[in-house]
């Protein structure tokens, strides 16, 4: 049984975590990506938080929401995984428009394209339109990658060593937790850290948005990098929403059109600060 077959069988069950009983923000729109489900990188009971603590209009799954490339090689499926896509595909069931589109690592659906799984939508790309007029151009953004696109045995060699970093980073912040500290990425340090890979992030978001620019929309929202940024280049405004493996963000789009990135690992910090200041109040 493939892994889309098998991930298929496992939504008649019940979550193993239920939905939180707490007040929704509302946005227009959310884009999530590179959540990279089948991976013990993956920040499920964070992503479950936030997917528990916000509702939209529209939802963008902007690719690398499922890790085939991992899954291939050794199956990892624990029920925090299963939880993620039975609150997505439950969204689509409430009436929010849930639109997916793959990435490199789970390119087997992007045979797909075109058709509805479950209320989602597959999509190769899309065009969005904010709330004040604006077009979007929507893509994972790994066809910018050269690194992916022509030379694939490196794509697979680079992500075995990022594998290897997100084991430590799991070691990492298991030790924080002990402690009660809050989440800390190390992959996330070390790229800020090292020259060629805050390069390689430049050159790719100048390229995403050169390419928007080509295609004559006012913007384009992207993944792939697992670096969410808001950034002008001329006319065009980049966005890209970041991941749930290193920085746990999401891109947000307000009723007015206003965009912003939503740093979940704060959010979270916030909230229990404000819950033991509250708590210390009513001693």
């Amino acid at each position: 049984m493939n892994a889309i077959t098998r991930i298929a069988a496992a939504q008649g069950s019940r979550p193993a975590t239920p939905e939180a009983r707490r007040q929704r923000r509302r946005y227009r729109t959310i884009w999530v990506s590179d959540i990279h489900l089948g991976t013990r990188g993956c920040n499920a009971q964070m992503l479950i938080d936030f997917l528990d603590s916000t509702d939209s209009e529209t939802m963008y799954l902007v690719g690398d929401i499922i890790d085939g490339w991992r899954l291939k090689r050794s199956w990892y499926w624990p029920s925090a995984h299963n939880d993620i896509v039975w609150r997505v595909m439950k969204r689509a069931k409430r009436g929010t428009r849930v639109v997916f589109i793959p990435g490199n690592h789970d390119e087997m659906f992007r045979q797909y394209s075109g058709m509805t799984f479950g209320g989602i939508e597959i999509r190769r790309s899309a065009i969005h339109e904010t709330a004040d007029g604006r077009r979007l151009m929507v893509t994972h953004g790994d066809e910018f990658d050269t690194v992916v696109m022509c030379h694939r045995w490196l794509a697979f060699a680079g992500d075995f060593a990022y594998e290897t970093l997100m084991r430590l980073n799991v070691v990492i912040n298991t030790v924080r937790q002990w402690f009660d500290l809050p989440y800390w990425s190390l992959s996330k340090h070390a790229k800020h850290k090292v020259k060629n890979a805050v390069e390689f992030i430049s050159r790719f978001e100048e390229a995403v948005a050169h390419e928007a620019g080509e295609r004559g929309v006012d913007g384009v929202v992207c993944g792939h990098i697992h670096t969410a940024e808001i950034r002008r280049f001329g006319d065009i405004v980049y966005y890209n929403d970041g991941d749930w493996v290193e920085g746990c963000t999401a891109l947000v789009e307000h009723f007015d059109g206003r965009m912003e990135v939503l740093h979940w690992a704060d959010e979270i910090a916030a909230r229990r600060q404000g819950a033991t200041a509250a708590a210390a109040m009513a001693a």
